[in-house]
């Protein structure tokens, strides 16, 4: 089955693999670890009480034994663009699961939510996430999921809540996603739809449709077209990705992408175009990665000229499930 998004695909900084990666689990020497796992397994076992307890107040008496799946992500970038210099950025998000609450209201927790990210040219190449950009974009609603297979039925959410501000930022939402099989042969099609009201920002749209295919065991093929419009832009946009993914070895993958990106419907034009390397590495047995993302840009705004940029990002994850090994 296909990906939903650019956040389930792992990327690198080498171009070869380990010798020893079929034997070990993580590139830190053992005095690291034993510094660092202490403080790591106590934040995780906060994040995994604070969430069961949320979710056996709203949800059922299995919130104990259910798998949870809310984190924690800090993540350091260190970044470099040709004619901008060098930036450095902090951030922080969250994600609140709550499973047992599945089968009536789910509550709904996240910080930087999709409709505050930006436009499309704003987000370019999504190599810098910015997840600090703004503390008062945390959304907190309930959502009501339909429980379809997206693969049979269009699956469906409707949801309603506030952005945690003063004063208060009511909001709408409505997703719908759905899956198709492309014939008999391995082509799949993936179709993922939100529409939504803040009230501080209007209305926003936005629709992804994926298409792809795996080329072999280690391999996949996708095409990714974007369209969002904001009414606070007035202004449609689109992006283009073509992508190849490649498994590098059992902690590394690396992706390799062209992408336009442009804006208009009456009078379409293009804005960007970059090629793009994104390349991760599972550092530490699942709790810390590392990206390497070079790109090659050319802007509207430059004439088009070509322009270097690299990100080098750190992320640690304190997840709700402990996973000890």
């Amino acid at each position: 089955m296909m990906n939903k998004g650019m956040a389930a695909i792992l990327l690198v900084t080498t171009c070869h693999v380990c010798a020893q990666e079929a034997s070990d689990d993580s590139d830190l020497s053992q005095w690291t670890i034993d510094r660092i796992t202490p403080i790591h397994d106590r934040v995780s076992r906060w994040v995994s009480n604070t969430s069961r307890n949320i979710d056996g107040f709203f949800g059922t008496d299995d919130h104990l034994n259910t798998s949870n799946k809310s984190y924690i992500r800090l993540s350091q970038e260190l970044q470099w663009e040709e004619g901008e210099g060098f930036s450095a950025d902090p951030g922080i998000r969250f994600k609140l699961d709550l499973p047992t609450t599945e089968e009536r209201l789910r509550l709904i927790i996240e910080s930087d939510p999709e409709e505050t990210q930006g436009t499309l040219a704003e987000q370019g190449s999504q190599r810098l996430r910015n997840d600090d950009r703004d503390p008062g974009n945390t959304v907190i609603g309930l959502s009501r999921l339909s429980g379809k297979d997206w693969a049979r039925n269009w699956d469906t959410k409707f949801g309603a809540g506030v952005k945690f501000r003063l004063p208060l930022d009511p909001y709408l939402r409505f997703d719908a996603e759905r899956l198709w099989d492309l014939g008999s042969g391995p082509w799949q099609l993936a179709s993922e739809n939100r529409v939504s009201w803040f009230n501080s920002d209007g209305y926003f749209a936005r629709t992804r449709w994926d298409f792809g295919r795996p080329l072999d065991e280690v391999r996949h093929l996708r095409f990714v077209t974007n369209v969002q419009w904001q009414e606070e832009e007035d202004t449609l946009e689109f992006s283009e990705t073509a992508a190849l993914h490649q498994v590098l070895g059992r902690r590394s993958v690396i992706r390799y992408a062209a992408v336009v990106v442009g804006s208009s419907a009456s009078n379409p034009r293009i804005n960007d175009y970059y090629l793009q390397t994104l390349y991760r590495r599972n550092v530490h047995r699942n709790i810390l990665y590392a990206d390497l993302i070079p790109e090659l840009h050319f802007h509207r705004d430059t004439d088009f000229d070509p322009r270097w940029g690299v990100t080098l990002r750190l992320e640690m994850f304190f997840q709700g499930d402990i996973v000890r090994r």
